[in-house]
């Protein structure tokens, strides 16, 4: 008969689900599992926050469409990391945060770092749960793996206590099986209420979100806007499933197409702000047709023609299928008119050579450097949304953002798991210098890991997204609380050990980040940007919660 201890049945069981890699910053209150994780070939990242611990763990999720795990310590440990599971909840990220407990026997005595953690997170993860037997780990472990993985996938925290993780127990002789969910099919009297509505659309949209990138179905919405010329708006993780370069796919005239559509396929992202809710810029007299693998979604904010919890993929090849022969030709060319024309007026602010540089400018510098092999990371405001509208997206997963949650400060973390993940591609921060300030300490870890990440900052020397139109509303003299100083975070990165430059001029953009990347070490790209430079374009807009 051999014994474990409970840190060695939470590393045995992460890797029976197949668990390469977790997340953590060290504590007593979990050291079991590390010396677990040394048993069972699982490599162990340690972090400068528990916050950005939590958000790699979310960006694992993302990039192998599977769950990420976090670990973390009891008390400030756990509530550190409640920023990054809230943030996974919104971005739909299957991830399991294990946090650290004070002991069972002494609950309610006040322990060191006791705290009601579990139902701290039941309002914002699929499921939160005590393991309170050592023998239970690996079936309550798979039970999380479900949870995370099944219907809207989504975070789950699991609380160890002290005396479970170090108890020893009988060691099972096996695991349970690696957690698989199956697609569920579209109900067929939902597939048929589509066909009617498309066979007798004018001008239908498709609208691809999150689900679409989850549910693998980059190919067969290729496939269908290929057969139908169905014009394709993409949102959240979509971004790629369908590569922006293809003639079928834009980004620029969403909001026109949208008040002239007359059906609207909604694929697997919700009617929240980002869709101004259904309502604004929506022709109200259009037919919507929602996709969603979160009942509590469908209906939400708009009533939809038709509603159905499904399969993405299933849903697509089922459409392909039933519109064979019918095409939208001169709808496409109409959408693709009103993109040239927005794309006109835009394409003047990236050509200018001004200093300091101008948003669209920088923008318009990185899509210049980034190819097929690069992962971009967007992490803060008004520099995201230029970047955001003028790069070219072409692979899924290429794309990463915190999602609706706006959450700053994901960039060093996801891109430390990026490039764990994927050593052999380029992993690009575009980067405010406000959300540099918030996770900037993590190159600290990319350097320990040796992974040549790179950020490249557009420094405006404030919280642009909110200062420029704080500036319009109340004039600069009562501009307060907005305001940064222009910090050299290249040498804030030099200083960790990494490589860092100055640039101020448009023309030295590009030959920064060539230098940068070919440092083969973590990098940082500082780019002093127009503080005003948004606000000129007219792409800066009262902030709306």
């Amino acid at each position: 008969m051999t014994y474990a201890h409970g840190g060695e049945l939470v590393a045995r069981s992460l890797a029976a689900q197949g668990v390469s890699t977790i997340y953590t910053l060290c504590g007593g209150h979990v050291a079991p599992i590390y010396d677990g994780c040394l048993n069972h070939n699982i490599a162990v990242l340690d972090f400068r926050h528990e916050q950005a611990a939590a958000h790699a763990a979310d960006a694992h999720a993302r990039l192998t469409r599977n769950v990420g795990v976090a670990l973390v310590t009891a008390g400030p440990g756990v509530t550190d990391a409640v920023t990054g599971v809230a943030n996974a909840y919104q971005a739909r990220s299957p991830m399991i945060l294990l946090g650290g407990a004070a002991p069972l026997k002494t609950k309610g005595m006040g322990a060191l770092q006791e705290m009601p953690q579990t139902e701290m997170f039941r309002t914002f993860t699929k499921a939160s749960f005590t393991i309170e037997r050592t023998e239970d780990i690996p079936e309550q472990l798979a039970e999380a793996y479900r949870h995370a993985l099944s219907g809207r996938p989504g975070p789950v925290f699991v609380e160890l206590p002290f005396d479970v993780l170090f108890n020893a127990v009988d060691a099972p002789e096996t695991m349970p099986a690696r957690v698989a969910i199956a697609p569920i099919p579209p109900p067929v009297a939902a597939v048929q209420a589509m066909f009617d509505l498309l066979r007798a659309a004018e001008r239908p949209l498709i609208i691809a979100g999150t689900q679409v990138y989850w549910d693998g179905a980059g190919q067969a919405l290729r496939e269908l806007t290929d057969q139908t010329a169905i014009p394709v708006f993409t949102n959240g993780a979509g971004r790629g499933v369908l590569p922006m370069d293809h003639p079928h796919c834009f980004k620029a005239a969403r909001s026109k197409a949208l008040r002239a559509a007359d059906v609207v396929l909604l694929i697997g992202t919700p009617l929240d702000f980002r869709l101004k809710y259904g309502r604004e810029d929506w022709n109200p007299a259009g037919k919507l047709i929602q996709i969603e693998n979160d009942a509590a979604e469908l209906n939400h904010n708009r009533q939809a023609d038709v509603a159905a919890v499904a399969d993405a993929r299933l849903v697509l090849e089922a459409l392909a299928e039933g519109l064979q022969g019918i095409r939208f030709q001169a709808w496409l060319a109409q959408v693709a008119e009103w993109e040239r024309a927005r794309n006109e007026k835009q394409q003047a602010w990236e050509q200018l050579d001004d200093a300091p540089v101008n948003h669209f400018r920088f923008a318009a510098e990185v899509e210049r450097f980034v190819d097929e092999n690069t992962i971009v990371i967007g992490d803060g405001g008004d520099i995201v949304s230029a970047c955001a509208k003028v790069l070219t997206i072409t692979r899924p997963g290429q794309w990463l953002d915190p999602g609706p949650l706006g959450c700053l400060g994901v960039g060093a973390p996801f891109a430390i798991a990026a490039q764990r993940l994927f050593p052999d591609r380029r992993v690009l921060i575009l980067s405010g210098d406000g959300s540099f300030g918030l996770n900037g300490f993590e190159f600290d870890t990319a350097v320990r890991f040796g992974l040549p990440i790179v950020a490249i900052v557009g420094n405006d020397a404030g919280w642009g997204q909110i200062r420029g139109p704080q500036i319009q509303m109340v004039g600069a003299e009562r501009a307060i609380a907005t305001s940064l100083a222009p910090t050299r975070y290249d040498k804030v990165v030099e200083a960790l050990g990494g490589y860092g430059e100055l640039v101020e001029e448009p023309g030295g953009i590009g030959p920064a980040l060539e230098r940068a990347f070919a440092g083969g070490k973590p990098a940082c790209v500082n780019v002093m940007l127009d503080p005003a430079g948004m606000s000129k374009t007219g792409a800066s807009s009262p902030y709306i919660v």
